[in-house]
C-alpha cells in the first residue's frame, strides 16, 4: 500500500528536493506541495494525505497552527504530521507535539532517517530523535520548576511497577521491541502496558507519554546517551 505524503515548506528547493526523496521510494508518494501553513491546511482537507511533512517557520500560517488544525480535522483519520524544521529550538519542539505532531525532525537529518520516519509515522507510531529528546530533558532540568515528589507520585496513582517501567524506557526511545527484549516479555504485553498508561494519564499517543515523562522527571539528563538514532517513542 502506498504511503501519500504532502509536503509543507515556503522554500521552493527544499520542497524539491524533500519530493525528490520521497518519490524515489517505490511505497512513497507526494500527492501535494504548500508554501504556507494555510495551503498546508487546505490540501490536507482536500487531499486526506497518510503524513505531512511539515516546515515550522512559514508565511500566513505557520506549521504549528497548521499542525493542530490538520490533526484536528473531522471525518476520515486525519493526516498525521512529522514536523522538520532548521531552528532546533525548544519552544519549538513543544509547541509542536502539543499541537498534536507525531514526530519531529532537524532539516540537516539524513535522507534515510526522514523515510524511515515518514514509514512509522503513517503505521500509526510516533517518533522523535534522541537529539530531540535530550532537549525535551535538558529543558526540563533547566527551565522548569522541580515536581515535588509527592505531586509525581500522585500523578502515577494507578499505574502498575510494570507500567512505569514501559513508561520509562518509551521515554529514553525505545521500541514496543526493545522494550520487550529490555524486559524479557511479549510486545504484545508491551503494546497493552502502552494502551493502560494512554488510558490511565489522559495522554493522546505515545510521543504524549514521552512528554509527560519529562515533565515528571520519570528520566533525567545522562540516561539517553547510549541511545540509537530516530527511534519510535
Amino acid at each position: 500500500m502506498t504511503i501519500t505524503v504532502l509536503i509543507a515548506d515556503d522554500q521552493p528547493l527544499m520542497r524539491s528536493a524533500l519530493r525528490t526523496c520521497v518519490d524515489a521510494e517505490p511505497d512513497l508518494t507526494v500527492v501535494g506541495e504548500a508554501a504556507n501553513g494555510a495551503d498546508a491546511f487546505r490540501q490536507a482537507q482536500r487531499l486526506r494525505p497518510d503524513v505531512v511533512v511539515m516546515d515550522v517557520r512559514m508565511p500566513i500560517m505557520d506549521g504549528i497552527e497548521a499542525t493542530g488544525r490538520i490533526v484536528g480535522l473531522p471525518g476520515a483519520p486525519p493526516a498525521r504530521v512529522l514536523v522538520m524544521t532548521t531552528f532546533d529550538l525548544d519552544e519549538h519542539i513543544i509547541d509542536a507535539l502539543r499541537a498534536g505532531a507525531s514526530g519531529f525532525l532537524v532539516k540537516d537529518a539524513p535522507p534515510e532517517e526522514l523515510l524511515r520516519a515518514i514509514r512509522v509515522i503513517a503505521s500509526g507510531e510516533a517518533l522523535l530523535s534522541p537529539s530531540v529528546t535530550r532537549r525535551l530533558l535538558e529543558l526540563r532540568a533547566r527551565t522548569l520548576p522541580p515536581i515535588p515528589s509527592k505531586a509525581r507520585d500522585t500523578a502515577l496513582v494507578g499505574v502498575t511497577p510494570r507500567e512505569l517501567t514501559v513508561l520509562k524506557l518509551l521515554a529514553r526511545g525505545l521500541s514496543n521491541i526493545e522494550i520487550a527484549r529490555e524486559m524479557d516479555v511479549a510486545a504484545s504485553s508491551v503494546k497493552t502496558h502502552v494502551g493502560h498508561l494512554l488510558a490511565k494519564l489522559g495522554a493522546t499517543d505515545r510521543v504524549h507519554l514521552v512528554v509527560w515523562a519529562y515533565e515528571h522527571e520519570l528520566v533525567r539528563p545522562g540516561e539517553l546517551d547510549a541511545e540509537p538514532d530516530a527511534t519510535p517513542a
